[in-house]
């Protein structure tokens, strides 16, 4: 009968290659046949059939042999599947420790399962899990990390059931957490459980040893998730409720700056967080409050409110400085001249920074004497410094008016002296309106020429029809009001008034021939030899029940009239059309028969209105 050696000779020799296998000191992860080191095989039964010249050794005889091979078959025997057994290192190549376990095969273990595999040298002594006896390839499937798992799963099950703490030691960053050696083994972390806040930078926590709570475990699959956050909260409710039996309004109270936002920050007062808003961190303007504090920073804050039912709790750091309103009206009386900067600016002024806490506007129409602002940014922007004189202090409201014009003298209060009303001056046109136009006598002074004063002659209807815009006129300065700050001009004023020598020139009677220059509902506008206009009402057009002007007439028309009224006074010519006026010709839409579809045609009517309307 064949040797237990011979046999599993055979055996070896007739399967079938292998493909792949599963390793589980890996976790489950295919090794295939090329990767793992072959066995090397130890046949002394099978050397002892094969070689019998060996008993002719004095030392032992056939019995003896036996009784050894006995010996060595009783000790494999009691080496059984899913215990931990010790190992002798062998050697160690690029993918796998090699180790002898006292069995026939050699043992190999994946060298990712030891921590420091760099260190293992031939001889060592290592503790290993025994998965299998042999698997497919006559290999002893061994793990390292189930070893280690089990031989601490006692303690770690122990710790979960009873919610004691363990400490660990924060190895590596990994997705959605870190890894954690727990008594020897890994166990995850969580980036939710790390802290009470999200942790800015994990990185810096690695290698730092921590207490943690065991929330997870799962034998089979060998996981084990903790918290440290659990610990932190229970530690935290007891600050709090020792916290919140001190705590008052009013108290003044050191906390660390825990997080920032937009609106403010969340101080750690020692067990409960509360807020200080933006608008009570300083009695200045505070743009963000990144600007003021940072996280981590130690601060002294001042209780404002609490609403224990809501968990909140108003804090304030200015209300710990002086109030800088209390003296306000003494150190800044109206007509002082000083400086600021620009820390803030609205559609309607600028806010300027008179100390810390203290602000004026200038408001702006206190930034120019002389020019027309759109927007306080055309003349300042935010961190000028600024010189403005104190118009106005209002300390129950808060408020100070200040002034930027009022550091120079006012340009209009010798405007009246410098240009008394006669004197002609030349300027540009800076805008046109629907009733003058505005002529900059000098920088950042305008003075209007209204409609009716920019021809004698003519009923100017909008200035666009004499001047355009940055034409070079010459005026005349009618009127200064400095208190309004308006000056009105005359362009018509540079020459003599023509209507004492027209009214002789157009007196009733007179026969003229003038040209239509504009037609109206009421009458007919006509130019008279380019002198003057005159008007000629409906009435006076010489058609009996005359509808429209513009029936009869077209801009440009010459008719031939007389004057029935000379009005030098008032600036008035009415005439009266002499010549027969014809109804003027219009389109007209006629039907068209049906041989052409009955499409409209459009043609002249030489009908009267009233005959074209009949028909």
């Amino acid at each position: 009968m064949p040797s237990r050696d011979a046999q599993d000779t055979a055996t070896l020799t007739e399967r079938p290659p292998a493909t792949d296998v599963e390793d589980p000191s890996s976790d489950g992860l295919p090794l295939r046949e090329r990767e793992r080191p072959k066995p090397r095989r130890q046949t002394a039964a099978e050397s002892i059939e094969l070689r019998p010249d060996l008993f002719d050794d004095e030392e032992y005889s056939r019995d003896e042999y036996e009784e050894l091979l006995d010996l060595y078959e009783e000790s494999i025997s009691n080496i059984s599947e899913g215990e931990i057994i010790p190992g002798r290192v062998l050697r160690v190549d690029e993918n796998f420790v090699i180790l002898d376990v006292g069995f026939k095969s050699e043992g190999a273990v994946a060298i990712d399962e030891f921590k420091d595999p760099h260190l293992l040298q031939p001889g060592d002594e290592v503790e290993v899990y025994l998965d299998n006896l042999e698997d497919q390839e006559g290999t002893v499937v061994l793990s390292k990390k189930k070893a280690d798992f089990f031989r601490v799963w006692d303690r770690i099950r122990n710790a979960y059931e009873n919610d004691q703490v363990v400490e660990g030691t924060l190895q590596r960053k990994i997705k959605g957490g870190v890894i954690v050696d727990l008594l020897g083994v890994d166990a995850f972390l969580p980036g939710s459980q790390i802290a009470l806040r999200r942790v800015p930078n994990i990185d810096e926590l690695i290698g730092q040893r921590m207490e943690f709570k065991i929330i997870k475990l799962n034998k089979r699959r060998r996981n084990i998730v903790v918290s440290r956050r659990v610990i932190l909260e229970r530690v935290r409710e007891r600050k709090r409720e020792s916290l919140l039996k001190e705590i008052a309004i009013g108290q003044v109270r050191k906390g660390v700056v825990k997080n920032i936002t937009d609106f403010g920050a969340f101080i750690d007062l020692g067990g409960a967080d509360g807020l200080l808003h933006i608008t009570d961190m300083s009695w200045g303007r505070v743009s963000h409050p990144s600007e003021m504090l940072k996280i981590g920073d130690e601060v002294e804050v001042k209780i404002l409110d609490m609403d224990l039912n809501n968990n909140r709790i108003s804090l304030g750091l200015k209300q710990l400085q002086p109030y800088p309103w209390e003296n306000v009206a003494e150190k800044y009386k109206v007509a002082d001249r000083l400086k600021g900067k620009v820390v803030s600016i609205t559609n309607y002024g600028a806010f300027v920074e008179l100390e810390k806490g203290v602000e004026g506007l200038v408001h702006i129409s206190e930034m120019s004497w002389t020019r027309h602002i759109k927007h306080p940014s055309k003349i300042v922007a935010i961190g000028d410094v600024i010189e403005c004189v104190v118009l106005n202090v209002n300390t129950q409201e808060e408020k100070i008016s200040l002034g930027m014009k009022q550091v120079e003298a006012d340009p209009w209060a010798s405007l009246a002296q410098k240009y008394p009303p006669g004197t002609q001056l030349r300027g540009k046109v800076r805008n046109l309106t629907s009733f003058g136009a505005f002529v900059e006598i000098e920088e950042g002074i305008d003075g209007l020429v209204h409609i009716s004063d920019m021809s004698w002659t003519r009923r100017v209807h909008h200035p666009s029809e004499v001047v355009k815009k940055g034409d070079l006129v010459d005026v005349q300065v009618l009127n200064i009001d400095v208190e309004n700050k308006r000056i009105s001009l005359g362009m018509k004023q540079l020459q003599e008034d023509p209507w004492s020598r027209l009214g002789e020139k157009y007196e009733a009677g007179t026969g003229v021939i003038g040209q239509v220059v504009r037609i109206l509902d009421k009458g007919l506008v006509v130019d008279l030899e380019g002198e003057v206009e005159g008007f000629v009402p409906v009435s006076q057009l010489g058609v009996k029940n005359a509808g429209h002007p513009a029936e009869y007439v077209q801009e440009g028309d010459r008719l031939q009239m007389r004057v029935i009224e000379s009005d030098p006074q008032n600036r008035r010519i009415v005439l009266a059309v002499t010549e027969q006026l014809k109804p003027r010709p219009r389109p007209v839409r006629v039907e068209g028969s049906e041989e052409d579809g009955g499409a409209p045609v459009v043609g002249e009517a030489t009908e009267a209105p009233e005959a074209a309307a009949q028909g």
